[in-house]
C-alpha cells in the first residue's frame, strides 16, 4: 500500500469515526468517542484496510486515560481496597472462575486447543494475555481475536447498559475535562503521564502505561502537589486511539483463520458477560451499590475502556477501578497455572 493510499484510508477512517462518535455523543452514550471509532475501525479492518495503530500511540492514549482516572478517583482506590478488600477478592475470583470455566468448556468441545482457550477466555489485560500466551506456546492470533472480540462486546454492552440506566446528565464530559485546562496544568498532567508510564515500565507493572500514570497522578492530585487537568479534545483523541487500536485488530485474515471457531468464541464471550452480569445483580443485594456500578466492576473487559465508561456515568468510580485493577493483577498471576490446568484437564486429542 502506497503512503498516499494509507493517508486516504486514515482520512476516511477519521471522518467515519467523527460521524459515529458525534452521533453517539448526541445520543448521550458515555463512551461515544471510544465506541464510534472502534466500530468504524472494525468495519475498515474487516473490509481489508491494512491500517495499524502504532503501539506507542496506544500507550500514550492509555497514559492520558490513566491521568483522567487519577483525577476522578484521587486516593480513594487505596481506601476502597482496604475497606472492602475481601469482598473485592471475591468479586474478582468469581469473574476469573467464570473465564476459566468458559475456557474449559471450549476446550472440551474441541473448539480451541487447551492453552489457547485459557488465555483467550482470561477476563482482562488483553494485550498482556496475548503476549504471555505466545510465550506459553498458544496461537497468538486466536488469543488476540478472542480477547478483542470480548473487549468490543464489553464496550458495546456496557455502553448500552450505561445509556439505559443513566439520564442525559451522566453523559457529559468527564471531571478531568471540566477543570482549568490552561497551558501549565496541562503540561504538568502530561509530565505526570510520561513519568508514571516510564516508572511503571521500569517496575514491569502490567498495563503500566495506564496504571503508572493512574497511581502517580492519584497520589499527586489527592495530596495537592499537582493538579490533573486535560482538555476535552485531548481526552476524545485518547478515546478514539484506543477504539482504533482495538477495532483494527479485526481483519479478514484473522476472520479466515478463526472462522471455524467463531461461533464458539461469540458464545463464550456472551456467556462470560452474562455470568458477570448475573454476579453484578447479586452484588447489589450484598452491597449498597447500584447495578451499573456492579456491572462495570465485574465487566470482563479492558481496564481502560471500562474506565472511560465509568467516569462518564453516575457510578462509584473508585469501587469500579479498584476491582478492575485488582482483577488485572490477579489474572496475570493466575493465568499461567490456569492455562496449564485447562490443558491437562482435557483428553489429549482435545488439546
Amino acid at each position: 500500500m502506497t503512503s498516499l493510499n494509507t493517508i486516504a484510508l486514515w482520512a476516511a477512517l477519521v471522518a467515519a469515526s467523527a460521524v459515529l462518535g458525534f452521533g453517539l455523543k448526541l445520543a448521550q452514550f458515555p463512551a461515544g468517542f471510544l465506541l464510534g471509532p472502534m466500530i468504524a475501525a472494525i468495519v475498515f479492518g474487516v473490509r481489508g484496510a491494512s491500517l495499524r495503530m502504532p503501539k506507542p500511540a496506544f500507550q500514550a492514549a492509555q497514559a492520558v486515560i490513566g491521568c483522567m482516572v487519577a483525577h476522578a478517583v484521587t486516593g480513594e482506590i487505596i481506601g476502597t481496597l482496604l475497606d472492602d478488600g475481601p469482598l473485592m477478592l471475591l468479586v474478582v475470583g468469581v469473574t476469573v472462575v467464570a473465564g476459566a470455566v468458559v475456557g474449559l468448556v471450549l476446550t472440551r468441545l474441541r473448539v480451541l486447543p487447551g492453552t489457547t482457550a485459557a488465555w483467550g477466555s482470561a477476563p482482562g489485560g488483553a494485550a498482556a494475555m496475548v503476549a504471555m500466551a505466545e510465550e506459553y506456546g498458544s496461537d497468538p492470533r486466536l488469543v488476540a481475536f478472542m480477547q478483542y472480540v470480548r473487549v468490543a462486546a464489553v464496550v458495546l454492552s456496557a455502553s448500552v447498559v450505561a445509556r439505559l440506566l443513566t439520564d442525559g446528565a451522566a453523559g457529559g464530559p468527564p471531571p478531568a475535562a471540566a477543570e482549568d485546562t490552561g497551558v501549565l496544568p496541562v503540561l504538568v498532567t502530561l509530565t505526570v503521564a510520561a513519568v508514571g508510564a516510564g516508572l511503571a515500565r521500569r517496575l514491569r507493572l502490567p498495563a503500566g502505561a495506564l496504571i503508572g500514570p493512574m497511581l502517580l497522578g492519584a497520589a499527586l492530585h489527592a495530596t495537592g502537589i499537582a493538579s490533573i487537568a486535560l482538555p476535552l479534545p485531548l481526552l476524545e483523541l485518547a478515546y478514539a486511539t484506543i477504539g482504533w487500536y482495538v477495532g483494527l485488530r479485526f481483519t479478514r485474515e484473522t476472520l479466515r483463520a478463526t472462522f471455524h471457531a467463531l461461533p464458539g468464541i461469540l458464545a463464550a464471550t456472551l456467556a462470560v458477560i452474562l455470568l458477570c452480569a448475573l454476579w453484578a445483580l447479586g452484588l447489589t443485594h450484598l452491597l449498597a451499590i447500584d447495578f451499573l456500578t456492579a456491572f462495570l466492576a465485574t465487566s470482563p473487559g479492558g481496564l481502560d475502556s471500562v474506565a472511560i465508561i465509568a467516569v462518564g456515568s453516575k457510578v462509584d468510580v473508585s469501587f469500579i477501578l479498584a476491582v478492575q485493577t485488582l482483577r488485572l493483577f490477579v489474572v496475570l498471576i493466575t493465568g499461567p497455572p490456569l492455562a496449564r490446568w485447562i490443558a491437562r484437564a482435557v483428553p489429549p486429542e482435545a488439546a
